[in-house]
């Protein structure tokens, strides 16, 4: 994945907590503080988010890899869903008291 510049990294967490928050409403609290804790975590949700715009992108590909390339990016974007919610699940076994319930 392309790696945006340093002027952008406002922007850019900004898209991963929405792509995050997103796929888990509930956990708002425990992604801010994980993303301000875990350059990994912030990774994922980055990754998310660039993963989901390409698959919104995928009816602009040419027909003949269209579905491959859905199927790609759909794949990528479970992985990673089920990376955050592992990530999360993980800091609130470690922080019990740390988020909302």
């Amino acid at each position: 994945m392309v790696r945006v510049g340093a002027e952008n990294r406002p922007v850019v967490r900004e898209r991963a907590f929405s792509a995050a928050t997103r796929r888990f409403p509930n956990a708002e609290f425990a992604i801010r503080k994980l993303m301000s804790h875990s350059e990994v975590f912030c990774d994922i949700c980055e990754e998310l988010a660039e993963a989901e715009l390409a698959l919104a992108r995928v009816p602009e590909t040419p027909a003949a890899v269209h579905e491959a390339r859905r199927t790609e990016w759909q794949e990528l974007v479970d992985r990673l869903v089920a990376e955050l919610g592992t990530a999360l699940r993980e800091g609130q076994m470690r922080h019990p008291l740390a988020g909302p319930r």
